[in-house]
């Protein structure tokens, strides 16, 4: 789940109208949502507060093994207006599940940006800053996010720790969004990493204007095909990277159910990985990942599954009837009544990960564990359990 400065930032993200989803590091976002879901480890207490549409507030208090925390703070200049309130919120926007990519977007243009008065340029391009400390460690982490255009945005993220070398690290992303492809240029102070990312959309180009007719109306595409790459060179080390991807995934007009393929390949390192999901109903997704190594030929196999719960209905009955597909309602379509969601893994390694999320009166709350069947004398690798309330 995410927590609730992560969910201000999403909130950003949309009213800035920015599509997190065309990028190549979010390729395998729904993969990673279904089986790389971390289970929390004791007790974790989270109360946050919106103050004002450009202002919010988050302290945390946990307790593994010592008594630990942080506090943060953030500023949006751009107004936001999401319900933020644990108990009206819609937990679509915090729980992380099977992603729906939507249709491209077609840019803003410049102009639209522009605000005039008595001649003059008086508009401000959106900026969200944010800084977080973590207690008693005294480590700090702070993120500058700027929108520079309408196709471009400006994100900084900085990290200041006496573990880390030099004290800290500095990570810059120049990141552009043209709708019909995606570009990113990083550059990190660890050891002086200079990287770029690119995605390229198959099928129509979201810039130009269609020709629409009757007849194209039903034949517009029901899917995407997406190719990406990543280049990577520490310039300290003198080590590189290289990594490329494939993604197929069903639109919202798809009238069968959604489903996402994946294929990605590191050639260097002889890394492959490929996965599968599927949105088998309107509260059932399964997930399944095979990574395979072709110079140790290691093989990892991993599935996993989420069911959402909704309300009004009892423990057996929810459990039981929503195994089964519902194909009268439209499968993407947003869920209004929900209540909970249930997420399980397992690997070839008989290593199990079960989570449930959801709301309980005016609290958010997960609770999971991670077991190890092969572990005999300890099965419970970690058990926890996170509470939030915002207001």
């Amino acid at each position: 789940m995410l927590d609730f400065m992560e969910h201000v930032q999403t909130a950003f993200y949309q009213a800035s109208h920015w599509d997190v989803d065309n990028s190549y590091g979010t390729l395998n976002a729904t993969a990673r949502a279904l089986l790389d879901f971390q289970t929390p480890r004791g007790l974790r207490l989270q109360i946050s507060s919106l103050a004002a549409p450009n202002f919010a507030t988050s302290y945390t208090l946990g307790s593994v093994g010592v008594v630990d925390g942080s506090v943060s703070y953030l500023y949006s200049s751009l107004p936001l207006t999401r319900e933020f309130r644990t108990s009206n919120l819609d937990l679509h926007h915090v729980i992380r599940g099977y992603r729906h990519v939507q249709e491209l977007r077609r840019p803003d243009e410049d102009w639209w940006w522009e605000i005039w008065h008595g001649g003059k340029r008086i508009d401000r391009r959106d900026t969200l800053l944010y800084g977080r400390i973590f207690l008693p460690q005294s480590t700090l982490e702070a993120l500058y996010l700027r929108r520079l255009s309408p196709t471009r945005q400006l994100k900084v993220t900085a990290v200041s720790d006496s573990s880390l070398k030099n004290g800290g690290t500095i990570l810059a992303l120049l990141q552009g969004d043209f709708g019909k492809y995606s570009t990113e240029y990083m550059y990190s102070t660890d050891s002086g990493l200079l990287g770029f990312r690119g995605l390229y959309n198959f099928g129509p180009d979201p810039r130009v204007a269609p020709t629409v007719s009757v007849h194209d109306v039903g034949e517009r595409a029901h899917g995407r095909f997406s190719a990406g790459a990543e280049l990577y060179y520490g310039v300290l080390n003198k080590s590189g990277g290289i990594s490329t991807g494939l993604r197929f995934t069903t639109l919202p007009n798809h009238a069968g159910f959604p489903y996402t393929m994946t294929l990605t390949l590191n050639p260097l390192m002889g890394n492959l990985s490929s996965t599968y999901s599927v949105k088998a109903g309107s509260n059932l997704a399964l997930c399944s990942r095979l990574d395979f190594n072709f110079y140790s030929y290691e093989s990892d196999l991993q599935f996993g599954c989420e069911l959402w719960r909704r309300r009004n209905h009892g423990d057996v009955e929810w459990a039981i009837k929503k195994l089964r597909p519902d194909w009268k309602r439209p499968s993407a379509a947003r869920d209004d009544d929900v209540s909970g969601i249930l997420k399980a893994r397992v690997d070839n390694k008989w290593r199990i990960g079960v989570l449930w999320e959801g709301r309980i009166k005016e609290l958010l709350f997960t609770v999971g564990a991670s077991l190890d069947l092969k572990k005999r004398e300890q099965i419970f690798r970690a058990v926890g359990i996170e509470l939030q309330y915002s207001s």
